[in-house]
């Protein structure tokens, strides 16, 4: 059998890959100049010593005045107007917040065991932890949790915004912080509690 040679030239085969040339594709004149950003074209050095005896020395009272007066063209920033039904679950009374718990209780056929001792706020914030059909509350803050579902469309409870807010006016802290979310915590800490 005779041996065959192959031939090397550009005319026949698969030519080689070549991965020492810097050229990997045709790109336009116009297409370089977008591909550099602005910082990248304009940079500005610092001084050199002979510039920066021609600079101005500013004195500490010009600073002074400039920050004075970037203070007092600042705004003063008001609060976000509150929500319509957060208006609505501030005007909610204490009865009403009962009588809720009192309805959620009665579709209970066995009495909840180991809450004797918790407030019906805290049982009302505990039920609505519980309540997977609001998402998660590992890692989010009551409030938040009931804002996103609201804009959600889910139509979480008035009543537990009602406590809520109760809770953040009474300055009662460990409020905010699903009781579920306390114990995984813990866990992952490593702490006792």
């Amino acid at each position: 059998m005779a041996r065959t040679t192959r031939s090397t030239g550009p005319a026949k085969g698969q030519s080689t890959l070549s991965f020492h040339s810097k050229v990997t594709k045709n790109v336009g004149h116009n297409a370089k100049k977008a591909a550099l950003s602005p910082s990248v074209s304009k940079v500005e050095l610092p001084p050199t010593p002979a510039e920066a005896d021609t600079v101005d020395d500013v004195t500490p009272t010009q600073v002074e005045t400039e920050a004075e007066e970037l203070e007092a063209e600042e705004e003063i920033v008001e609060p976000e107007p509150a929500s319509e039904a957060e208006l609505k679950a501030e005007k909610m009374t204490e009865a009403h917040i009962n009588k809720y718990w009192k309805s959620i209780e009665m579709e209970r056929m066995a009495p909840r065991v180991h809450q004797e001792g918790l407030s019906t706020h805290e049982k009302i914030l505990r039920y609505f932890d519980v309540s997977s059909q609001y998402g998660p509350c590992i890692g989010i803050t009551r409030t938040k949790r009931w804002q996103r579902a609201e804009k959600l469309g889910l139509n979480p409870p008035i009543e537990v915004l009602a406590v809520l807010l109760k809770e953040d006016k009474d300055k009662n802290r460990g409020f905010e912080k699903a009781q579920m979310d306390k114990i995984m915590g813990s866990i992952a800490v490593g702490a006792t509690a």
